[in-house]
């Protein structure tokens, strides 16, 4: 029996649990720092803690004797940076040196770390240049858990695109900007990612003990323009104008390859956008 520990059970992490759990028959533990959620995430883990990402012991008790760990987490906001991501990874990699049975440590990461590149294509061996401090906290999470592997403990950054899924449908996120001026020209570019392809890649590198860093994109790479075109034509919704005397105010603009995690085998079920 495979013992799976997902720190961190939000929007991604619950639909892995439930995957692990009913898909693959896996003992999924499940943490969250909100207690009001135990009962919900009890239907789709085994053993369910509340602990925060800095709390060692509470991470110690909750890393005993498991195999694999997925680090999950999510901000609460732009002000609580520091303390999901990178609190969190230095508390655990900390625990994760007196866990000789934890083998691998998967963690969602995001294309962030790149910053802005004028539209040109990164790849995996591009460096990183974060445009602002929640990136560069991101960054240094991520150089925390790479510092971790071993011989006996592979560790995999998967860098994931914008998430869109069921009740984060694309709509949702930007039906309120429908006839809005938005600031810019509409050519930058973006890069999404959808749910099923979140948890059948994280399963994937789990299967496949993936080691080092992996972009996680689709092969849509669509312009800010073209995105908002397709959302509001499909939904009946008034176009954006774009005033190209203001400055766009996205941080991110570059073309995220995703050809190291194709090579590795990894077949997108959502290659293009869904609208």
């Amino acid at each position: 029996m495979t013992n799976i520990a997902i720190i961190g059970c939000g929007y991604v992490g619950r639909e892995v649990a439930q995957y692990w759990q009913q898909k693959r028959s896996f003992l999924v533990t499940a943490t969250t720092t909100t207690p009001e959620r135990v009962s919900a995430l009890q239907e789709i883990a085994q053993r369910v803690a509340v602990v925060q990402g800095n709390d060692s012991e509470g991470l110690t008790s909750v890393l005993k004797n498991q195999d694999a760990v997925l680090l999950s987490v999510g901000a609460k906001g732009v002000n609580f940076y520091e303390e999901a991501y990178l609190q969190t990874a230095q508390t655990l990699i900390s625990v994760l040196k007196q866990m000789p049975s934890v083998q691998q440590l998967i963690y969602t990461g995001s294309y962030s770390v790149y910053g802005d590149r004028n539209g040109a294509w990164v790849d995996e061996e591009s460096p990183v240049a974060p445009a602002n401090p929640s990136g560069e906290i991101m960054s240094e999470t991520e150089q925390v858990l790479l510092s971790a592997k071993s011989e006996n403990l592979r560790v995999c950054i998967l860098r994931l695109g914008g998430i869109y899924g069921p009740s984060r449908e694309l709509v949702k996120i930007f039906g309120r900007y429908a006839g809005s001026t938005r600031p810019g020209n509409g050519e930058d570019t973006t890069n999404w990612i959808h749910l099923d392809d979140i948890v059948s890649a994280i399963e994937f590198a789990r299967d496949r003990r993936l080691q080092g860093v992996y972009n996680l994109v689709d092969d849509a790479h669509l312009t800010s323009g073209e995105l908002l075109e397709q959302i509001f034509e499909k939904h009946n919704l008034p176009q954006v104008t774009w005033d190209s005397t203001q400055k766009s105010n996205r941080p991110y603009n570059a073309k995220v390859s995703n050809q190291k995690i194709k090579d590795a085998g990894y077949k997108l079920i959502h290659p293009q956008m869904i609208f």
